[in-house]
């Protein structure tokens, strides 16, 4: 029965780990391409807008915290799991044109994580075209990708900082209600 639970298991696993880590790492590196062409050159210095998923790791968000909240509520059936990546460095003060671009380089991510859910519904397309044994994977990975890009497309939008829908909303107020 253990054997069972830790196929099942890594199934899971290997079906949500390229979403999430493309979900991770495009919602960054966008941040940092988007500050690049609008006049911080920080995140490209530091090597960050790169699509290797090792640069955006940080190793108590993206690793320790999720297989803690991961152990803790596996057994109950209904598993959550929550963590975060390393943010990219955006020096705002070199943004040549405030505030638009300011909102424009919060807007980044979750425009990234938008585009992964459109891409994600083109995917579940194709496999309605796809034999079945093509069909299934995709399908899977597919939902789990919608699942994983809205969730952080919509809870980085939440107007509050340090997250991206704060950067927006500190950007758009007058400067005394920003502060």
């Amino acid at each position: 029965m253990m054997t069972g639970n830790l196929i099942d298991f890594m199934q899971v696993a290997i079906v949500w780990a390229i979403p999430v880590i493309l979900a991770i790492t495009l919602h960054e590196a966008a941040h940092g391409l988007v500050a690049k062409w609008c006049g911080d050159p920080t995140a490209d210095v530091l090597g960050r807008i790169t699509l290797n998923p090792l640069k955006h790791i940080d190793p108590f968000g993206t690793v320790i915290l999720p297989l803690i909240m991961l152990g803790i509520t596996y057994a109950s059936g209904h598993p959550f799991v929550f963590g975060y990546a390393k943010p990219v460095p955006v020096n705002f003060s070199r943004l040549r044109r405030h505030p638009v671009d300011d909102v424009l380089v919060a807007l980044a991510g979750p425009g990234a994580n938008l585009i992964l859910i459109l891409a994600s519904v083109a995917v579940l397309w194709l496999a309605l075209f796809s034999p079945d044994f093509v069909a299934e994977p995709l399908v899977r990975m597919a939902v789990a990708s919608l699942q994983i890009n809205a969730i952080i497309m919509c809870f980085n939008l939440l107007p509050i900082l340090p997250l991206d829908g704060g950067r927006v909303l500190h950007a758009i107020l007058p400067r005394e209600l920003a502060y």
